[in-house]
């Protein structure tokens, strides 16, 4: 049985970004997707995010580039700010000069939007099916008929002609080939969105805001037209943490911003809830494939939020596959190869960035001036020059990073 003429689905084992961005790349390549969520219903949680101009090259490439460009908010720039005495540490115009450099805005957006409009494209083919409160507990392989079975919770075998493991950084289908642990950083992060009315006045920038802190720091973005305002705080727990989302509470965010500078410090007063997530990365690994199987998005590269590239990255991947299924007819066992090859270094990058990045937002003492120092005096192109690797990405070289 050829992989060209085989009329099994592909299955894909999550319905988040990743997985709905999986789904548009192997319809495009003219697979028919069976889509497994957990969850009651194909839906996404959690607040803002950020898009850089890698992004929109990955809408594009899915066919949902319109839609998601009539959801996101456009910035001017991104700032960092010193969060103790107001200081500006670095400002990135990303207005018409950096939409020249990269071919694409720097944006915000709401996740729920991303995933609505990733979600959108997929039922508009007509060739995605959705099965949810499906969870994939086991892949089983018969390499003689090139097929790969997912079972369920309740037993239930799916067959398919290759499985995409898109199920998140606690990724089932990587604990069964890889069975690596997770590295839990002790950083939360705390998230929140915050209606206009409710925003602060002297805040209301467009513009993606950093306010780095001693062993903290805070960021706030519009969403949703100006309406809403993203807000995100992290800091260095005092206590053991487990990797999960619970609720948050005030009190505890308040207790670990001692000295922050009252401007800043109004963003941790706005909030009625939160929702706070105890964060933790994996070590990059260098295989993803396994036989028809493969990872994908935070299953692949689980990572910290600090270089902003989560979910960018789950749609680069998804990009890349199809792109790689292209050149190759078709063919999985060339196609995976050339994914796995094109994607690893990547993303490993990414992962071991955040960590870096998390270091630099952090920096107390001597460190902290030194980082304040960092971007003294330097020009927008060179700011652009330094992002290259970054937002340089796109669908006709993906397959060559």
């Amino acid at each position: 049985m050829s992989n060209v003429q085989s009329e099994l689905p592909v299955l894909i084992a999550g319905g988040g970004i990743g997985g709905l961005a999986a789904a548009l790349a192997l319809v495009r390549r003219g697979f028919k997707v069976q889509v497994f969520e957990q969850a009651a219903e194909i839906g996404e949680i959690g607040a803002g995010i950020q898009l850089g101009p890698n992004a929109f090259h990955a809408f594009d490439a899915l066919g949902v580039g319109d839609k998601a460009r009539g959801r996101a908010v456009y910035t001017d720039h991104i700032v960092m700010h010193d969060a103790i005495d107001g200081y500006q540490v670095g400002k990135i115009e990303t207005g018409e000069a950096f939409r020249a450099r990269f071919g694409n805005p720097y944006a915000v957006i709401h996740r729920v939007d991303v995933h609505k409009s990733l979600l959108e494209g997929a039922v508009e083919t007509g060739k995605v099916e959705f099965f949810t409160s499906t969870h994939i507990n086991q892949i089983e392989q018969d390499e003689a008929n090139h097929t790969v079975t997912a079972i369920d919770q309740n037993g239930k075998r799916w067959v398919g002609q290759a499985l995409i493991g898109a199920d998140g950084g606690k990724s089932v289908v990587r604990a069964q080939y890889v069975n690596d642990p997770p590295r839990v950083t002790g950083h939360v992060v705390y998230r929140a969105v915050v209606d206009k009315a409710d925003f602060p006045e002297d805040l209301r920038w467009n513009a993606a805001s950093l306010w780095a802190g001693p062993k903290c720091h805070l960021v706030h973005y519009p969403l949703r037209g100006g309406e809403q305002y993203n807000v995100v705080v992290t800091f260095h727990s005092r206590q053991q943490e487990t990797w999960g989302v619970t609720d948050g509470s005030k009190e505890e965010v308040e207790s670990y911003f001692q000295g922050i500078s009252p401007q800043a410090r109004q963003l941790i007063e706005l909030p009625k809830t939160w929702k706070r997530w105890a964060t933790a990365d994996r070590e990059p690994i260098g295989t993803w494939v396994f036989g028809r199987a493969t990872l994908l998005g935070d299953a692949a590269h689980p990572t910290t939020q600090y270089m902003a590239q989560g979910a960018c990255m789950a749609m680069e991947d998804a990009v890349t596959l199809g792109e790689a299924l292209r050149v190759n007819n078709n063919h999985w066992e060339k196609a995976l190869a050339l994914y796995q090859q094109s994607r690893v270094t990547r993303t490993a990058r990414i992962v071991l960035s955040g960590r870096e990045m998390g270091r630099l937002y952090h920096a107390a003492g001597v460190e902290r001036l030194v980082r304040n120092s960092l971007w003294k005096g330097r020009s927008q192109e060179r700011f652009y020059d330094a992002m290259e690797w970054l937002y340089g990405w796109n669908v006709k070289n993906c397959l060559s990073i």
